[in-house]
């Protein structure tokens, strides 16, 4: 009978080191699937931009009268996020050498800027300066930058759902081996987490960095 207690226990512990190991690698694995999915979505506006610009029917690429976006707007925008990006990077670093404070408060800074940065697009398409559909300009310009803003907003939920979490683990979790295996898989879990939203993040920044470029400096 201690015989087969012992030998289901063994047989429980690696199923439920493969699940754990399944984890891992599944977030890993959706974070690149969702920067692939974004890739295509973000390119399908860059395909549009470009098609537009070239072919310009009719001059109405920007029509007449065209008026451009506030510039100082958009570049405080794109600041937002490209350091909101590299704060939290900052803070990852911190964390991966066991200080889990720092990385909190760092953390706290980047949703911070993040959100300041989905503020300031809500407000700079609430005054734009042309109507939506007047150009090919505006067509574009008005049909990226809601969506970019709605991932972004989705991307610091993400963030505030890993600040609520890293509450519940020991700062010591990240230097030392925890006490337990479930604590074990609990640390692991969430530095796959803390990776992935990283990897998620530095991307978009890419983007807001990419169409800054697009629709104020070309």
């Amino acid at each position: 009978m201690a015989d087969m207690t012992s030998t289901e226990a063994a047989v429980q512990a690696e199923d439920e080191g493969f699940y754990h190991e399944s984890g891992l690698n599944a977030t890993w694995t959706g974070a690149r699937l969702a920067i692939g999915g974004l890739t295509f979505l973000f390119g399908s506006f860059l395909f549009t931009y470009f098609y537009l610009r070239s072919l310009n029917s009719s001059g109405r690429w920007q029509g007449s009268g065209y008026v451009p976006p506030s510039l100082w707007q958009g570049t405080v925008i794109m600041l937002l996020a490209e350091v909101s990006a590299g704060v939290h990077y900052f803070g990852l670093q911190r964390i991966k050498a066991g200080n889990k404070s720092t990385w909190q408060i760092s953390g706290l800074v980047a949703l911070a800027l993040g959100l300041a940065a989905v503020a300031f697009q809500i407000y700079q398409l609430a005054t734009l300066p042309f109507p939506p559909g007047s150009s090919g300009y505006s067509s574009t310009f008005t049909g990226f930058y809601p969506v970019f803003l709605t991932v972004q907003l989705c991307a610091m939920i993400w963030l505030e759902i890993l600040l609520a979490r890293s509450r519940f683990i020991p700062a010591m979790s990240f230097v030392e081996q925890p006490p337990t295996y479930a604590e074990t898989q609990a640390v692991q879990r969430f530095q796959a987490s803390l990776s992935a939203f990283s990897a998620v993040w530095n991307f978009l920044a890419l983007m807001a960095l990419l169409f800054w470029l697009l629709f104020y400096a070309l």
